[in-house]
């Protein structure tokens, strides 16, 4: 990648300072201001993977931490502490990478809050929403009561799945997406988890799963108005 890494501090208004990583290539087309999942922090392998590989394809990435992960506090913040993160890492994306395509969503419970945030009160600028893994349920539970927040939201949205996923039964995820029409699109990662690994049998390589995602990930944005 020709470009540079920069670490910052992102400043939470009434919350507090909490670490981010711009990952910017040069004459980058777009943002993507990806969110952590609720186990692991930005700097997660699968993370770096994510900013590495779209960096590779011309898109800038912004993580953060939320303030939890920050003070290494066990329990995920409330939803109205992840909102004010994702919001402040929006703006902070939007004025370290003037004049680009914006993106919001991420990683598990870091794309599940963006949608909160999004539908609650739409982010500046912000022109789709992408989900690497949404969680619709608790592990082996199926429902789809967490995907109610969706329907208020009007940008476009990308869910990338994997078939095997215990977070999101694809029975449910299907008619969920169906519901939500055009503005929603569905891709699935034959044999993915949650996290997108595929088992040894199925004939390719986590490292192979993951370009699939990155690839569909990249088309989608460049694909947006």
């Amino acid at each position: 990648m020709a470009g540079k890494t920069t670490e910052l501090k992102l400043d939470i208004a009434r919350i507090g300072a909490v670490s981010a990583i711009l990952t910017q290539p040069d004459n980058a087309r777009a943002c993507y201001v990806l969110a952590h999942g609720a186990g692991a922090d930005m700097r997660h392998a699968f993370m770096d993977k994510v900013a590495a590989g779209l960096a590779d394809r011309g898109i800038a990435t912004f993580r953060f931490n939320f303030p939890y992960m920050e003070n290494k506090q066990g329990r995920p913040d409330q939803p109205a502490v992840a909102h004010a993160a994702i919001g402040a890492a929006v703006e902070e994306a939007a004025r370290l990478c003037p004049g680009v395509k914006l993106i919001a969503g991420g990683k598990s419970f870091g794309g599940r809050m963006t949608s909160q945030a999004q539908s609650k009160a739409p982010l500046p600028g912000v022109k789709g929403l992408a989900f690497l893994g949404f969680p619709l349920h608790v592990d082996k539970k199926p429902s789809s009561e967490r995907a109610e927040h969706l329907s208020g939201i009007t940008i476009p949205m990308l869910f990338l799945q994997g078939t095997r996923d215990g977070l999101a039964d694809l029975s449910y995820l299907k008619p969920v997406i169906a519901a939500l029409g055009p503005k929603a699109t569905l891709h699935k990662v034959e044999g993915g988890d949650h996290s997108f690994a595929v088992l040894k049998k199925s004939g390719r390589t986590n490292e192979e799963a993951l370009t699939e995602v990155l690839d569909t990930l990249a088309a989608w944005i460049d694909g947006l108005a």
